[in-house]
């Protein structure tokens, strides 16, 4: 556009992008595309992100915020309004804009747009939508459009917003209520779960529309998600995966975001400045969340009430099978899928080579290794035809320490993100 002062628009662009980085409802990417040449936008600065669309491809988005402007005072924000920090504000031409010159340049395949609340929850909407519709109808841009829902924003709102965008969120932000309260005083959980139930109920409606008439339109194809903040309050692991439980039951979410709070405001009511964020318990409660939406763990399973928190030391697939010996070994010439599923180093896919190959052999050690499991670990959960010394030490009295011990890599873990799952 003619009329956009694009060096404001850079400027803008490092604010916003940055300020939306500590939202994790897409996953954070390690994109570095720079600006050789002086044209707009510059990957390394700009907060690439990457999501994954209905079908399952991985795409890379620009992360922005419309503003950090915001009428709230969330404790654990840094766009809260009593934080002194630098505002700034896209106007919608601009994002519009910004999302159109980053796609042909082929930095990004979409958008992933929050904001902060300004003048209210519809007036901050109404812009998101304004966007997202701007781009579908005028640009004719048919990448992938991930919305943040605003606390406070109309039914309708939210149902022209599912029109355009591909995907949704709605941010519960603190797990528990007392956590919120004490944060986020002017918030409550039952009006920041309102948009899940008002977004569940438009994907059923359209989606039985689409059965009989196949012009009708879509309703946020690849579903909503939600984002919870761990270690900002006081909540314990069981009362996060409680709250991820049921929202996946309720309000059928594709996935919960678990991020783990940077300390990065004095307030006394938040962990102290310089208090390492709790990225291995983030990590934990990814593998947790695995579990139960792929290998059929309840949520009372991973995490028992006497013990609230998930073992830091080993991940919760391996940590239920310590401490439930009684059902190993598991033999894995006979055993039904969903036990296989439940032996430490065996993941899904797997346990699908497992069901198809035995059918035709008698399954080794060496088979399992080859079909990728983690024989490390899973050795000593599993009956094989073949002789396994490793079961002996299955009634060890120092089981977890011995496996532990035996099963952990001689490198330093390096990872940074997600932790390798199972």
């Amino acid at each position: 556009m003619g009329s956009i002062n694009y060096d404001k628009l850079q400027a803008k662009l490092n604010i916003l992008a940055d300020a939306a980085k500590y939202d994790v409802s897409c996953s954070s990417s390690g994109g570095n595309r720079k600006n050789q040449g002086g044209a707009l936008g510059d990957a390394s600065k700009s907060g690439i992100c990457h999501s994954y669309t209905e079908d399952g491809r991985c795409v890379s988005l620009l992360k922005i915020l419309l503003t950090n402007h915001c009428i709230y005072d969330c404790a654990y924000c840094t766009s809260r309004r009593s934080n002194d920090t630098v505002r700034a504000a896209f106007t919608v031409e601009e994002v519009v804009e910004l999302t159109m010159q980053f796609y042909r340049r082929n930095y990004i395949e979409g958008l992933f747009l929050s904001s902060g609340i300004f003048k209210s929850g519809d007036h901050t909407m109404e812009r998101l939508v304004a966007v997202a519709k701007l781009l579908r109808t005028r640009e004719g841009f048919n990448g992938y459009i991930h919305l943040k829902t605003i606390p406070g924003a109309s039914k309708e709102l939210l149902y022209q917003a599912g029109l355009y965008a591909d995907r949704l969120s709605v941010n519960i932000e603190i797990p528990t209520k007392s956590g919120l309260a004490l944060l986020a005083p002017e918030k409550n959980h039952a009006e920041l779960q309102a948009p899940m139930q008002t977004v569940k109920d438009n994907i059923i409606t359209i989606k039985e529309s689409r059965k009989k008439h196949k012009s009708a339109p879509k309703f946020t194809p690849a579903g909503q998600t939600s984002q919870m903040i761990v270690g900002a309050s006081q909540e314990t692991d069981l009362q996060v995966i409680q709250l991820s439980n049921h929202f996946y039951k309720k309000y059928d979410l594709k996935r919960v975001y678990y991020s783990g709070y940077v300390p990065m405001l004095s307030d006394s009511r938040l962990p102290a400045i310089g208090t390492p964020v709790p990225l291995v318990r983030e990590n934990r409660l990814y593998q947790a969340d695995w579990l139960m939406r792929f290998y059929g763990f309840a949520a009372h399973e991973i995490v028992e009430p006497q013990s609230p928190f998930l073992d830091l030391d080993c991940d919760p697939k391996l940590a239920w099978a310590i401490r439930h010996r009684e059902h190993f070994p598991v033999n894995i010439q006979t055993a039904p899928y969903e036990i296989i599923l439940r032996v430490p180093g065996i993941g899904v896919k797997t346990a699908k080579k497992i069901i198809k190959a035995r059918r035709f052999n008698q399954i080794t050690l060496d088979h399992l290794k080859k079909m990728g499991a983690a024989v490390n670990r899973a050795k000593y959960f599993i009956a094989t035809t073949g002789k396994n010394e490793h079961l002996a030490h299955l009634t060890r009295d120092n089981f977890r320490q011995f496996v532990l011990g035996q099963t952990q890599t001689k490198f330093g873990d390096q990872r940074s993100g997600q932790l390798a799952l199972f």
